[in-house]
């Protein structure tokens, strides 16, 4: 967008008293008005300090999106407000939002892998996995080097059931950045629902035993134990979920492994339901509701 455009754009943030002052000059020297508009404008366009910028950082989210609002108005063009702005709308669950902002901005900045990977997680929150992975791939097509673009990518094929190549786009994700906490929980919960609990087992203790791994975590790595019958050990490894919860979950693991069967009997006596892996920054989508149920989730990071 052009200065031009970006100043018509903010025209009608004014002060009512600019207006007023302006309609009021009459025999006023026409240069002198023309320069009083263009200075109230050239202030209600400039960008937000630094300091200004960090304390909005720190805000609420409702806050935090009305800054950026306001920013992104000034200037539509810059790629770093588009980014914070959509980042902001999502966290307040504007999801459909973000998505329309960034449609209007990817043709202004089509080889931004940022934007495209911000615009596939809006995606993905509103459960639009195919969309989501063709923008997974255009923003590793221009980052290779970029393990959000194939771990978000990994998780968007998982969720179009295409484990395989989503297990692929994880180990890519991998090599790039080895110890990737939400890879290897995504990771794992793909291999568990291809029926391989003891490569799942694996990648999921690789993750829990990052400083980093939430509580999450631990729960989907109890949950693979519990699927191989590992009962004591499934207790220990989330000694901080309520007596609770583990002792009705340990039950309902029971009676589904009485007598025991493979992931893929279980699936489908499950009716298909085992919740999909999340994204790292995404919200919790809602558990899918069909029986047995567990209590917690089996979403990733």
């Amino acid at each position: 967008m052009s200065r031009a455009k970006a100043i018509a754009f903010a025209l009608p943030l004014l002060s009512a008293s600019l207006v007023a002052a302006c309609a009021s000059a009459g025999g006023a020297d026409k240069a002198e008005t023309e320069q009083a508009i263009e200075a109230a404008m050239a202030e209600e366009l400039a960008p937000a300090t630094p300091e200004e910028i960090e304390a909005a950082r720190r805000a609420d989210p409702l806050t935090k999106a009305n800054f950026w609002g306001k920013e992104f108005r000034k200037d539509p063009t810059k790629l770093d407000v588009t980014v914070e702005f959509m980042q902001a709308l999502r966290e307040i669950g504007s999801h459909e939002r973000a998505i329309e902002i960034g449609s209007k901005t990817l043709p202004i900045h089509p080889e931004s892998a940022e934007l495209h990977i911000v615009m596939a997680r809006a995606l993905m929150s509103e459960n639009r996995p195919a969309e989501a992975a063709d923008f997974y791939y255009r923003a590793a097509a221009i980052a290779p080097d970029n393990a959000d673009a194939y771990g978000g990518l990994g998780l968007a094929l998982d969720q179009m059931e295409r484990h395989e190549d989503a297990q692929a786009s994880y180990e890519q994700a991998l090599r790039i950045q080895p110890g990737r906490v939400s890879t290897l929980a995504n990771y794992g919960l793909s291999l568990a629902l291809t029926g391989n609990l003891n490569g799942a087992e694996a990648k999921l203790r690789a993750a829990a035993s990052s400083p980093d791994a939430t509580a999450r975590v631990r729960q989907n790595l109890a949950l693979v134990l519990g699927l191989q019958g590992k009962f004591d050990e499934a207790r220990q490894v989330d000694p901080a979920a309520p007596d609770a919860t583990v002792e009705q979950n340990m039950q309902t693991l029971k009676s589904m492994l009485s007598p025991l069967r493979d992931y893929g009997a279980l699936r489908e006596e499950d009716g298909g339901g085992a919740a999909w892996p999340e994204e790292v920054d995404a919200p919790a989508q809602e558990e899918a509701a069909s029986p047995p149920k567990l209590r917690g989730s089996l979403g990733g990071d």
